[in-house]
């Protein structure tokens, strides 16, 4: 499931100009692409516990069962913060539609923060390899959403987020006429867009959904 944050809040990420400048310079598939997009971008939201947290109740689970879920949790938790999910309890949160096993991943998510087990305020300044490090010591948190971290919230210009099925499809797609398209394969096509990988892979999402959706 690939997913797009949006805030009216924040402003376009400083990089993307010129990544996509860059991009369409290099890749005769972005330079149709992107600017069939229009002014649209990624933008992040600056809650890391709500970020990581709306990531937890969307994994494997379609866009719509995930925002369903997502709207019965935050009347559950209003504010969204380590005290509330922690009070709120793993039955409330149940009753919200979440599995046993994402309950528990979220008590344990707001565990982490509330006795500081990870390193939150530092995250800005850490390097993308040592935020996923941080990250995947929490139960629930594998690579795929450490990556969906950085790129949403951190907004860092060159995540490639591998096991994102939505970005293997756009690559198959666009790249390969719809034909399954190996890991390898798809490092190639990206070894083009570095040090906007990233940017890259928004616009490869935006080709099959072009409706961004809240993360």
């Amino acid at each position: 499931m690939s997913v797009i944050a949006t805030s009216a809040a924040l402003a376009v990420p400083s990089y993307w100009e010129q990544a996509k400048t860059e991009l369409m310079q290099r890749d005769r598939i972005l330079k149709k692409l992107i600017p069939e997009c229009g002014n649209s971008y990624l933008v992040g939201r600056g809650d890391p516990f709500k970020t990581l947290t709306r990531s937890i109740i969307g994994q494997q689970i379609s866009v719509k069962a995930a925002e369903s879920i997502w709207q019965r949790f935050r009347l559950a938790c209003p504010g969204c913060t380590p005290a509330q999910v922690m009070k709120t309890g793993p039955n409330d949160l149940l009753l919200c539609g979440l599995s046993k096993r994402k309950t528990e991943y979220l008590i344990d998510l707001a565990d982490h923060f509330r006795t500081q087990r990870v390193q939150a305020e530092k995250w800005a300044e850490m390097p993308d390899e040592d935020v996923i490090a941080d990250l995947t010591q929490i139960r629930g948190i594998g690579r795929w959403t450490a990556e969906m971290f950085l790129i949403f919230n951190l907004l860092r210009p060159n995540v490639f987020p591998l096991d994102d099925v939505g970005l293997l499809k756009g690559i198959s797609t666009c790249y390969f006429s719809g034909e399954p398209v190996s890991r390898s394969d798809a490092r190639e096509v990206s070894a083009n867009w570095e040090p906007w990988r990233t940017v890259a892979t928004w616009y490869l999402w935006r080709s099959l959904d072009p409706v961004p959706v809240e993360y």
